[in-house]
C-alpha cells in the first residue's frame, strides 16, 4: 500500500475520532444541551468536508495515470451505478428477512435513526448523510481496503474484510449481516465497472433514498409500519 492510501486511511481515523476531544471538551464546558447538539454537528459537517478535501487532494495525482481500457465508459458508469442500487436494495431486503425469521433481530437500524434525528434537527446534515459520507466511505472501504486486498488474495476476502470493517466502523452490530452484502454489492459493481465513481453513485442514491423517505414519514408512521410488518411476519410463520 503507498503512502498516499495510508495517509488517507489516517485521515478516515482521524475524522471519525476526532468528535471524541470535541464532545469532552464542550461537555466541560457546561453548555446547554440544544446547543451541545448543534455544536457537535457542525464538527461533524465541518470534520467530513475537511476529509474529504483532503482525501481528493491525495487522489490527484491518480487523475493523471493511465486509466484500465477495460473501465467502464460513461453510460455503463450510470448502467452498472443502476444495478448496484438494485442489487443492494434486494440484498437488504434478503438479509432483513433472514435476520427477522432466523436471528429474531427487528428491522430497522438504531444508527440510522439517530442520524435522521439529528437530518431532522438540522437539515444541512443531510449532505453529510447522502453525498460527502458515501464518497468517503467507497474511496476508503471499496477503493484502498478492498483493492488491496482483492489485489493480494481474492474478491471474496477483499469484499468479507471490507464489509466488516464497514459494520464495525458504523457500529451497528446486530445488522452486520446487511452491511455486509452491501459491501459485497459495491465491491461487485466496483471490479465490473473498474471505476470508483460507480458504487460511489450507487451509495449515494441509497443514502438519499432513505433520507427522503425517512423525512417523509414522521416517526410515529415509521414505528407502525413497523409495527404491520412484524405482524405480517408473525402471520407468515404462523406464530
Amino acid at each position: 500500500m503507498g503512502k498516499r492510501y495510508l495517509y488517507i486511511l489516517l485521515t478516515y481515523i482521524l475524522m471519525q475520532l476526532s468528535s471524541l476531544p470535541v464532545a469532552v471538551i464542550i461537555k466541560a464546558s457546561n453548555i446547554n444541551e440544544d446547543y451541545y447538539s448543534i455544536i457537535g454537528t457542525s464538527w461533524t459537517i465541518f470534520s467530513f468536508i475537511a476529509a474529504l478535501v483532503i482525501m481528493l487532494f491525495l487522489l490527484r495525482p491518480e487523475r493523471h495515470l493511465r486509466k484500465d481500457r477495460n473501465a467502464a465508459s460513461p453510460g455503463m458508469v450510470i448502467v452498472w451505478s443502476i444495478i448496484g442500487v438494485l442489487m443492494a436494495m434486494l440484498g437488504q431486503g434478503i438479509m432483513n428477512v433472514i435476520q427477522t425469521l432466523l436471528l429474531g433481530i427487528e428491522p430497522g437500524s438504531e444508527n440510522t435513526q439517530n442520524i435522521m434525528a439529528v437530518a431532522r434537527a438540522i437539515p444541512i446534515f443531510i449532505i453529510v448523510v447522502a453525498i460527502i459520507g458515501p464518497i468517503l466511505e467507497e474511496i476508503v472501504f471499496r477503493k484502498i481496503i478492498f483493492g488491496e486486498i482483492y489485489k493480494r488474495t481474492n474478491f471474496f476476502i477483499g469484499a468479507f474484510a471490507s464489509g466488516l470493517i464497514f459494520a464495525v466502523v458504523h457500529n451497528d452490530f446486530q445488522n452486520t449481516l446487511i452491511y455486509l452484502t452491501i459491501g459485497f454489492v459495491f465491491a461487485f459493481v466496483y471490479v465490473q465497472s473498474k471505476r470508483i465513481i460507480v458504487p460511489i453513485i450507487a451509495h449515494a442514491t441509497m443514502n438519499t433514498a432513505v433520507v427522503i423517505a425517512q423525512l417523509s414519514i414522521s416517526p410515529e408512521e415509521l414505528n407502525r409500519m413497523l409495527e404491520q410488518y412484524e405482524k405480517l411476519q408473525m402471520i407468515l410463520i404462523g406464530g
